[in-house]
């Protein structure tokens, strides 16, 4: 698949070649509906807690007697029923709610996203990211010029782009980690979780020759 290749002024330069055995497979709704719900579980600190009576502080003495008071019988104020008692079913930090994803169902599913992602004109390549000086200005004008053009105008809104990096790049991080649109990754580490937060994915024409 072939898409076109622009510059940091936001001018088309040429076109680039896609390699199609990641942006050129066919959409497997069933395959990336399981691989992201796992994804998303295994986002989970699995933190929240709910006290069960046994875990309350006090009630240990029995409020009243058993008989002849003309009150239902209890033997701790702590009991569920109580405000201020134990928690019935509430969650744990125990619960695990990790789920277990084959390697290569984790890569299929990746580069089913992307693929689509290409189809619909959603995939930006540039021939180069370089910036001189690790400021905000220069990075956000980058944007505002790719906005202009049609099939990109909604960039800078919401999670606009997620912009892909072949490594390390301290300079480029910079320059744009202040933009509230923009979400940085290096390439070996995108999923397709993370790939869908975003509406457009923007890759140096470098960063390709990643997935080889």
């Amino acid at each position: 698949m072939q898409v076109k290749l622009y510059n940091q002024q936001a001018k088309e330069t040429g076109t680039v070649e896609l390699p199609d055995s990641v942006f050129g497979l066919k959409w497997n709704a069933d395959l990336v509906h399981q691989v992201v719900t796992s994804q998303a579980s295994n986002l989970r600190r699995g933190t929240a807690h709910a006290k069960g009576r046994s875990e309350v502080r006090g009630g240990g003495k029995k409020p009243w007697r058993q008989k002849g008071t003309g009150r239902a019988r209890h033997g701790s104020i702590r009991n569920p029923l109580w405000k201020g008692g134990g928690v019935t079913h509430g969650p744990l930090k125990e619960k695990n709610y990790k789920k277990k994803v084959n390697k290569k169902m984790g890569e299929k599913a990746l580069y089913t996203v992307l693929s689509a992602k290409a189809r619909d004109n959603e995939i930006i390549v540039l021939d180069e990211l370089r910036f001189e000086e690790s400021k905000t200005k220069p990075g956000a004008k980058l944007f505002e010029n790719l906005a202009k053009i049609k099939e990109f105008k909604n960039l800078t809104k919401g999670n606009g782009v997620l912009v892909a990096l072949p490594g390390k790049n301290e300079m480029v991080r910079r320059a744009l980690r202040n933009l509230p649109y923009i979400g940085i990754e290096d390439v070996r580490n995108l999923n397709s979780h993370g790939v869908l937060q975003y509406k457009y994915i923007l890759f140096p024409r470098e960063a390709l020759e990643v997935f080889k």
